[in-house]
C-alpha cells in the first residue's frame, strides 16, 4: 500500500513501518535501492576482508624469490586433462630461451599436472605478527620448484598474487587512517572556528591557506631526502599517513566552518544553549548531525584520495619503499616500458587501483544520495 497508515477491522489507524522506521534504517533502505553503490560495499568489503587475512590467502611467502622463475607469465587454471575431468589443476612450466634473442619463455608441460589444493601446507608465517602457521587457502603439490602463479611473476621471480594481497593491505589502511585522522583534525578546527568566530577564526582560515599554498611534490622531494633509509619501514608508513592527513583536512574544515556559521543562530542551537548544554555537547549532537550527509559522502571520496597519494608517491620512489609491499611500490616494477612490454602483468596492481577507486565513488554517490533527508 502506498498510503502511510492503513485501517483494519475495528476502524482502528495501523502505523506503517516506514512511519516508525529509524532515519538509520531510512538510510539503508534507500541506499540499497543504488544497486551499483551496494556492489560497490560488497566489493569494499571483500578487498578489506582480503586484507585482512593476507597471510592466508596469499599462496605464498611474498619476499620469496626464484631466479628460474622470473617474468613467468599468469599460469592458466584448467579442469579437463585428456578428455577427463580432474578438477582445478595447473599443469607444469617448461621453461625454455631463444637462441636468437636469449629471451627466457615458460611453456605449459603438459605431462606435469599439479592439482590445486585447498587449505595447503606451505610456507610458514605469522598471523598479524601473533600466530606461526603454515596453512594457506590454496596451493599446489610438487617439487621444491614447482609453484603456481596466478597473475605471473615480477623480475625476481615472486609470486604477484601473493605481493598484491598484501600490498592492499597497506594501500587499503593508509585511506582509513589518514581519512580518520583528516576527518579529527577537519571537523575539530572547522567547528572551533565556525562556533567562536573572531580572532580564532580568523588564525584557523590562516593555517589553512599556509598548508593549502605549500606545493606538494617538492615537499615529498625534500621529505625523502631527508628520511634515513635505514628508518623503520613501519614507521615510515605511519609517519607517510600522518603527513597524508596534515595536508588533506583543509577542505572540509573550511566546509564545516561555513556550515556552522550559517547554522550557529538557528532556533535549535539557541535552545541547546540557552538549556545549559556545554559547547561540546552542542557541536556533537546538534550542529554536527545536520550535515551527516555532506561527512558521509566526504569521508568515502576522501578514502580514494588517500589512497591514490600513497600511490603516486610511492610510484614515483617518494613514499613507502621496499621492504614495504604497497600497490604502489608494486607499480615501480612498471615504470619501464621494456619491462611492460615483456610482462604487462606487472600493471595488475594498476588494474586493483582502478577498480578500487570506482567503488569507493560509487559508494559514495549511494551514501550521500541516502543520507539526504529530502531523497524519496
Amino acid at each position: 500500500m502506498t498510503d502511510s497508515s492503513i485501517t483494519n477491522d475495528a476502524q482502528e489507524p495501523v502505523v506503517s513501518t516506514i512511519d516508525t522506521a529509524k532515519p538509520l534504517t531510512l538510510m539503508w533502505w534507500r541506499f540499497k535501492r543504488h544497486k551499483l553503490a551496494l556492489w560497490s560495499l560488497y566489493f569494499i568489503g571483500f578487498l578489506y576482508f582480503v586484507a585482512a587475512f593476507a597471510e592466508f590467502l596469499a599462496p605464498y611467502d611474498p619476499f620469496k624469490h626464484s631466479k628460474l622463475h622470473a617474468y613467468v607469465p599468469p599460469q592458466q587454471v584448467h579442469l579437463f586433462h585428456e578428455g577427463e575431468f580432474v578438477g582445478p589443476f595447473v599443469y607444469g612450466l617448461e621453461r625454455t630461451r631463444d637462441p636468437e634473442t636469449a629471451r627466457l619463455s615458460f611453456d605449459e608441460d603438459k605431462d606435469k599436472v599439479f592439482p590445486i589444493k585447498f587449505f595447503h601446507r606451505g610456507d610458514t608465517y605469522r598471523f598479524w605478527g601473533l600466530v606461526e602457521s603454515d596453512l594457506h587457502f590454496f596451493g599446489i603439490e610438487g617439487g621444491r620448484r614447482d609453484r603456481i602463479y596466478l597473475l605471473g611473476t615480477d623480475s625476481l621471480g615472486r609470486d604477484l598474487l601473493s605481493r598484491l594481497i598484501y600490498g592492499g593491505r597497506i594501500t587499503l589502511s593508509v585511506g582509513l587512517i589518514g581519512v580518520f585522522f583528516s576527518f579529527v583534525i577537519g571537523i575539530s578546527l572547522g567547528s572551533i572556528a565556525g562556533l567562536i568566530g573572531g580572532r580564532v577564526d580568523a588564525a584557523i582560515q590562516r593555517l589553512a591557506e599556509f598548508v593549502r599554498s605549500i606545493p606538494t611534490i617538492p615537499l615529498w622531494l625534500g621529505l625523502a631526502a631527508a628520511l634515513p633509509i635505514h628508518w623503520d619501514p613501519v614507521f615510515v608508513y605511519l609517519l607517510i599517513t600522518v603527513i597524508l592527513a596534515l595536508i588533506g583536512w583543509t577542505n572540509l574544515a573550511r566546509v564545516v566552518r561555513g556550515h556552522f556559521m550559517t547554522i550557529r543562530n538557528q532556533d535549535f542551537v539557541l535552545a541547546a544553549q540557552l538549556s545549559g548544554a556545554k559547547p561540546r555537547k552542542v557541536v556533537t549532537k546538534h550542529m554536527l548531525p545536520s550535515m551527516t550527509s555532506y561527512v558521509i559522502a566526504a569521508v568515502t571520496l576522501a578514502i580514494p584520495e588517500m589512497i591514490l597519494g600513497e600511490t603516486s608517491l610511492s610510484f614515483l620512489g617518494l613514499g613507502l619503499r621496499p621492504p614495504v609491499i604497497s600497490w604502489g611500490v608494486l607499480l615501480q616494477d612498471a615504470q619501464n616500458l621494456r619491462s611492460i612490454a615483456l610482462a604487462p602483468w606487472l600493471l595488475a596492481p594498476g588494474a586493483a587501483i582502478v577498480l578500487t577507486i570506482l567503488a569507493f565513488n560509487f559508494l559514495g554517490d549511494g551514501m550521500r544520495d541516502a543520507a539526504d533527508p529530502y531523497q524519496k
